[in-house]
């Protein structure tokens, strides 16, 4: 494949670039809000992605009779890289995850109701796969759906765990147990409204200083016609759905971001009277951790360009990608840690920290990305699988 950008994608980079100039609003953008930084959950983040709907830039590659543009993924990871980059909320949850899933699986009616609203970034989701006794096993969860004949629809029982966006969203994406015999072929998708009564959301805060959710049903009914795809086949859609999650929701551009600060770091301060960037050992890791972000984005186009080709997402390569680079995040934040001293523990926007304390914040964020998505041993065993042809017990 090419790794380099042709003239027409060159040119769509720099338009970018000079719109998030003209909107650059620290309301919007904070890059030391790590990954959380993409999430739309405030009306400044939301009037800033109305913004994105009126450039046409939500949903450029789905397709043309459903309000797309039938646009390469390229151009899709080039906006959200620029958006990952300045610490900006980002399009993966909506157009990516429930909007592509949809356009594939959905009924006409979720069709007709939801994808416009995405286009329009007038709806936000919030995903629940994730139970106290199912976390990354997605395929266990239990959250019980009981189909009523005569009300025509299923009554939802149970709990959900880890659901970032639930305190905010306005819909829930979310997997329920419909056959309890059959564990990868007994799962539903539903969307469900997040007033609905039978729902309470129960902040969780996190070492990252953001905010998960537990969200707990109480005979909550779903009607038939918001079933996603059809019932039973669930961990089907939330397995593709995951392949796009690994990737959208996790960019490579905060880690440039975050290397780039640390290198201004040693560029400028000394260790015992003596320039950090002459110390050898600081030397090697830098270079280690620039080569390991090389190999990270490369890892990223490779994505982009296999999901180019078939119909559904590249499962390999989304987590070698997943894997990588947020084991890398992670390595970064342990080197900054330790390249900036003592001192790197110091609080983030702390002026006269190193690096204004994003060592610290980072230290402390990057253990979530880590997990979400699928926590590195379920890549592992994806990868052995699925990539590997290994059997499932070796």
């Amino acid at each position: 494949m090419n790794f380099e950008f042709d003239t027409e994608q060159q040119a769509f980079l720099k338009e970018v670039v000079a719109f998030l100039d003209d909107n650059d609003d620290p309301e919007v953008f904070d890059v030391t809000r790590e990954n959380m930084a993409q999430i739309v959950d405030t009306p400044e983040r939301r009037g800033f992605m109305k913004k994105l709907s009126e450039k046409g830039w939500l949903g450029m590659t789905w397709p043309r009779e459903l309000g797309g543009q039938d646009g390469e993924g390229v151009y899709e990871y080039l906006l959200n890289e620029q958006l990952a980059y300045r610490g900006g909320p980002q399009i993966g949850k909506g157009v990516g995850i429930i909007g592509k899933t949809l356009i594939r699986h959905g009924n006409e009616k979720l069709k007709a109701e939801f994808l416009p609203k995405i286009l329009n970034a007038e709806v936000e989701f919030a995903v629940g796969y994730s139970e106290p006794q199912a976390g990354s096993d997605a395929a266990n969860m239990q959250l019980k759906a009981e189909h009523d004949e005569d009300r025509g629809g299923w009554v939802l029982n149970g709990a959900k765990i880890w659901t970032t966006s639930a305190h905010f969203a306005d819909w829930y994406w979310v997997g329920a147990r419909t056959d309890p015999d059959n564990k990868h072929r007994g799962i539903t998708l539903f969307l469900v409204p997040m007033d609905h009564p039978g729902l309470e959301v129960q902040g969780i805060p996190t070492i990252g200083d953001e905010i998960t959710n537990s969200v707990f049903f109480e005979d909550v009914f779903v009607p038939d016609d918001y079933v996603v795809g059809e019932v039973n086949k669930g961990f089907q859609y939330i397995s593709e759905a995951l392949d796009l999650e690994r990737f959208t929701m996790f960019t490579y551009s905060p880690i440039q971001q975050r290397m780039e600060v640390l290198i201004d770091h040693v560029k400028s301060e000394t260790k015992d009277g003596q320039p950090l960037k002459d110390d050898p050992i600081v030397r090697s890791k830098v270079a280690q951790l620039v080569t390991e972000g090389e190999v990270a984005r490369v890892l990223g186009l490779r994505f982009v360009s296999k999901a180019g080709v078939g119909d559904k997402p590249p499962t390999a390569e989304a987590s070698m990608y997943k894997l990588f680079a947020t084991t890398l995040s992670k390595k970064l934040a342990n080197w900054s840690m330790d390249i900036g001293g003592p001192g790197a523990q110091l609080r983030v926007k702390t002026e006269d920290a190193p690096m204004a304390g994003r060592a610290e914040s980072t230290y402390r964020y990057t253990v979530i990305d880590t997990i979400g998505g699928g926590a590195s041993e379920i890549q592992k065993n994806i990868l052995a699988r699925r990539h590997l042809g290994l059997p499932k017990n070796f």
